[in-house]
C-alpha cells in the first residue's frame, strides 16, 4: 500500500501561534481523533528560514500581507524538533511544508516522513528541485494551477523518479462551495493514473458533504487546517476546532464504508442482497405436464413469483433445456443451469469490452476478434486470451485482452518477432523461464524461437506490434494444445 493511501492531514492553523506548548496541545487533540477512528493521520508543520525568506528591507513592515504573522510566530529548529517528537509520540505521520531550500534541509535533518509542497510553491522550480533530491515522498497541492501547469509539475517529478501525489485544491480562504470544482478530481485521476490524487479543502469547517463527495470521487488524501481556540486565540473561517475535525474525520470514515469495494477491483454482493432479489425474482413453472427428456420451449412454461431455492429463474431459462425428470402442471422446474459455449463467449466479450471502456481504449470497427481458447471455451477464463487483430501487412498490430486470473500457455514463433507494450492493468511475461512484471507503459520484445507466456492477476490490455502474422506459426509446449486443429482452439468473430 502507498504511503499516501487514505491519509488524513491535520495542518496547523496560523503556525500554532508560534507557541510550542500550544502546538503540542493541538497535536494531542488530533492524536485522540486519529485513535478514535483508527485512521492513518498526519500533523503538518510549516518551515521557512525568515532570515532569508523575507527581504531584509521588509522584515519590519506591517503593511505587507503575511509578513507580520510570519515574524510573530517564528520558531527555531530545536522548537520544531519538539513538535515533530510530539507528533511521533502520538503515533502519527510527520509532514512539513517547506517554503524555501533551508526548510527542505530541516525536513531531512528531522527525519520527516513526507514533504508537502504548497500551492503557492508548486511552480517554484528551485524549491521543487531541492525537494525531489531528498528522496522523500512528496505531496503537491495544485490550487490556482491550470491543467498545463499540473502537467509540468507531473512531468518534473516523474522525470526525477520521485514518489509523489497531487492534491486538488481551491486556494481561496474560505473557499465558496460553488467554486470547488470537485469533478476536476475525475480528470486528474484519468490524466495522472500512476499517482494518488487527494483533496486539500478550505471550505466551511461545518460542511461535511464536501469531504464525503471527495471520497466518492476517489480522493485518497484529505487535508484541512486545524487549531485549538482558547480565551485569547480565535480560529479563522476555514480552520477546524477539535470537535469539527472529529466530525470531518467521521464523515470521511463513513463515506469510505459506503463507497469502498469489499474486495479488490470487484463488487461485493452479500447473501442478504441475493436473498432480497430472489424474493422478487420470477421462477420457471410448468404450464402443462412435462415428460422426462422433453426439450422445453416458452410455450411449455410460465414465469411467476415466488422463486424457490435452486429453481430456474426467468433469466436462467432458454429454449431447448432438456428436462431430467417429469413435471406436473404448476410445478417449479429444477434443472442444471447449463451455460452454452455461445453464452460463455458472449460473457467473455462483454467483460473484455468493459475493460477496454474502463481503460479508455477505443478500437473502432475495423478489426477481427479472436478468442484463443487452448483448453476449450469452458476453460477460457483460466487459459487463453482475447485477441483483436487490427492490421496484418508487412507489419502487424494487435490488442490483446487478458482477463483477471487468465494465463496464455507457453509457446514460441519461428517466423514472427513481436513486441508488447502494456497499456492497462498488470502483466507477467515469462520468456525462456525468466519472469518479468510489466507496468503500464513497459515494453517487452520476444525474439523468434523464445518460449514465452503471459498472465495477469487483475486483468491487462497490451498492444502487440510484430512482423507479419503467419497462420500455424505458434508452437505450444503442451502437446494437448499442439495436437489440436487450430479451429478447435480458436473462435473468430467478425462483429461483437
Amino acid at each position: 500500500m502507498s504511503v499516501f493511501d487514505n491519509l488524513i492531514i491535520f495542518e496547523m492553523a496560523n503556525s500554532h501561534q508560534g507557541s510550542v506548548s500550544h502546538g503540542i496541545n493541538i497535536i494531542k487533540e488530533m492524536g485522540k481523533i486519529a485513535r478514535k477512528y483508527n485512521v492513518k493521520a498526519a500533523v503538518k508543520l510549516q518551515y521557512r528560514d525568515l532570515d532569508t525568506f523575507i527581504h531584509p528591507e521588509y522584515k519590519e513592515r506591517g503593511d505587507v500581507k503575511h509578513i507580520p504573522r510570519f515574524m510573530s510566530t517564528r520558531l527555531s529548529f530545536d522548537q520544531f524538533c519538539e513538535l515533530v517528537t510530539a507528533v511521533k509520540d502520538e503515533g502519527m505521520v510527520t509532514i512539513s511544508t517547506p517554503f524555501d531550500e533551508e526548510g527542505v534541509k530541516w525536513c531531512v535533518e528531522q527525519g520527516l516522513d513526507i514533504i508537502k509542497i504548497a500551492s503557492c510553491s508548486s511552480l517554484d522550480w528551485p524549491l521543487l528541485e531541492a525537494a525531489s533530491q531528498t528522496g522523500k515522498p512528496l505531496i503537491i497541492s495544485t490550487g490556482g494551477k491550470t491543467i498545463s501547469d499540473i502537467d509540468k509539475i507531473y512531468n518534473f517529478f516523474t522525470h526525477r523518479n520521485a514518489e509523489f501525489s497531487l492534491l486538488h485544491c481551491v486556494a481561496e480562504y474560505p473557499a465558496p462551495l460553488e467554486r470547488l470544482q470537485l469533478d476536476f478530481i475525475d480528470r486528474m485521476k484519468g490524466r495522472y493514473r500512476n499517482v494518488q490524487i487527494g483533496y486539500s479543502g478550505h471550505e466551511d469547517p461545518d460542511d461535511h458533504t464536501v469531504s464525503m463527495l471527495t471520497v466518492a470521487k476517489g480522493a485518497k488524501i484529505f487535508e484541512r487546517h486545524v487549531g485549538l481556540p482558547t480565551e485569547t486565540i480565535t480560529l479563522n473561517a476555514y480552520s477546524m476546532n477539535p470537535q469539527q475535525a472529529d466530525q470531518w474525520v467521521a464523515s470521511i470514515v463513513k463515506a469510505r464504508s459506503i463507497c469502498e469495494l469489499k474486495k479488490e477491483n470487484t463488487k461485493y454482493i452479500s447473501q442478504e442482497e441475493i436473498d432480497s432479489l430472489h424474493s422478487l425474482a420470477r421462477g420457471v413453472y410448468a404450464k402443462r405436464k412435462i415428460v422426462k427428456g422433453e426439450a422445453l420451449t416458452k410455450d411449455d412454461v410460465f414465469f411467476a413469483m415466488p422463486y424457490q431455492e435452486e429453481q430456474l429463474t426467468s433469466g436462467d431459462f432458454y429454449e431447448g433445456i432438456v428436462v431430467s425428470r417429469e413435471y406436473e402442471v404448476n410445478e417449479a422446474i429444477y434443472e442444471r443451469k447449463y451455460i452454452s459455449d455461445i453464452k460463455s463467449a458472449r460473457s467473455v466479450i462483454h467483460d473484455a469490452k468493459g475493460m477496454l471502456f474502463e481503460a479508455g481504449i477505443a478500437v473502432g470497427n475495423q478489426f477481427e476478434l479472436e478468442l484463443s481458447h487452448h483448453y476449450g471455451i469452458s476453460n477460457f477464463r483460466q487459459f487463453g486470451a482475447l485477441i483483436i487483430n487490427i492490421i496484418n501487412r508487412e507489419y502487424c498490430k494487435k490488442l490483446i485482452v487478458v482477463l483477471p486470473g487468465q494465463k496464455h500457455p507457453r509457446h514460441y514463433h519461428e517466423i514472427k518477432e513481436e513486441s508488447f507494450q502494456l497499456l492497462y492493468g498488470d502483466l507477467e511475461v515469462e520468456i525462456d523461464g525468466q519472469r518479468k512484471q510489466l507496468s503500464p507503459g513497459d515494453m517487452q520484445t520476444v525474439l523468434r524461437g523464445q518460449v514465452h507466456s503471459f498472465s495477469s492477476k487483475n486483468g491487462a490490455i497490451f498492444e502487440e506490434i510484430s512482423t507479419t502474422h503467419v497462420r500455424n506459426d505458434s508452437y505450444y509446449e503442451d502437446n494437448n494444445i499442439r495436437n489440436k486443429d487450430p479451429m478447435e482452439r480458436k473462435t473468430i468473430i467478425k462483429e461483437w
